[in-house]
């Protein structure tokens, strides 16, 4: 697995939007990517609307060709998720990011992009905070951002007491990302393999039997069968139905892989909450579960 070259003060980044359109005012995000001493070219989507979207297809193609096209640019964040990057993916020419790749940053959405350069161009890439979310991101979420842009320490220690934690450790390149855009990916040119990887995946907003419903997707497409590892990060606003499902997200994903052995931590400060830490996926990594500690330690 390639990994794009670090980041360096004086470096300029792309600020563009594959997916859903932006109504806040950007500038105290802006800000605090100036202050890490980077430059920044903002692209037309980052300000456009069509419909639900960042503007059209069009343009939003357009700007993250140019933006993986353009020597000039070492890093690409994403402005924000919602939905639209699959739109695009198939259109996009990676000739040139092949030869010389960038990191690319977002979550949610972004999922599609971030997988697709995993299993199509053998490279690196983060799911971390976008710059929307910067606007009420924790300083943890932000200061592990610059952290991975800038090859500073990415490890990540946490506790969590969810008594569904299975203990175990694990070695593995670490992937995923959100359900609901794994699930979508399955079989396409953008679905990452999962044999040997630590998987980690969050969601939001979901229905508890929609969740269920993903988690079979991926267990009958043989998708949970050889991981190293699952790691579990938010799964928030969740809705119930009505009679309830009856099962908690730890009860369904335990079921799901109860007959495995690998280590799966619960509770990891990543996905749709304020404190998004930072994750490299294509990285290797080392996972260590206990009862309430979980340390994701990355290979040297």
């Amino acid at each position: 697995m390639n990994t794009p070259t670090y980041l360096k003060k004086g470096d300029k980044i792309a600020i563009l939007c594959p997916a859903g359109y932006i109504k806040e005012d950007l500038t105290p995000a802006f800000d605090i990517l100036r202050d890490w001493g980077l430059e920044l070219e903002i692209y037309p989507s980052t300000y456009a609307q069509w419909n639900q979207f960042a503007g059209e297809d069009e343009l939003r193609t357009k700007d993250l060709q140019q933006a993986l096209d353009a020597p000039d640019i070492k890093a690409i964040i994403a402005g924000r998720g919602g939905y639209g990057s699959v739109r695009l993916i198939d259109k996009l020419d990676f000739s040139t990011f092949t030869k010389a790749p960038k990191w690319l940053v977002g979550f949610s959405d972004i999922t599609v992009i971030l997988s697709h350069i995993q299993n199509k161009l053998k490279s690196a890439c983060i799911h971390g905070q976008m710059v929307k979310s910067f606007l009420d991101a924790s300083p943890e979420s932000l200061s592990t951002l610059k952290a991975a842009l800038f090859g500073k320490n990415k490890d990540l220690h946490y506790t969590c007491s969810s008594p569904a934690q299975r203990e175990g450790q694990a070695q593995g390149i670490l992937t995923g990302g959100n359900l609901a855009i794994l699930h979508s990916i399955l079989a396409s040119d953008s679905d990452v393999d999962y044999d040997g990887k630590i998987l980690f995946i969050e969601d939001v907003g979901e229905s508890y039997y929609n969740v269920d419903r993903m988690l079979w997707a991926l267990k009958r497409a043989k998708k949970l069968n050889n991981l190293k590892g699952l790691i579990v990060g938010g799964f928030t606003s969740m809705k119930d139905s009505d009679p309830s499902f009856g099962q908690t997200i730890e009860e369904i994903i335990m079921d799901k892989v109860q007959e495995y052995t690998y280590p799966v931590a619960f509770g990891c400060p990543a996905g749709h909450i304020e404190d998004n830490r930072a994750l490299v996926f294509g990285q290797e990594i080392e996972l260590h579960v206990t009862a309430e500690n979980v340390s994701i330690i990355y290979m040297k």
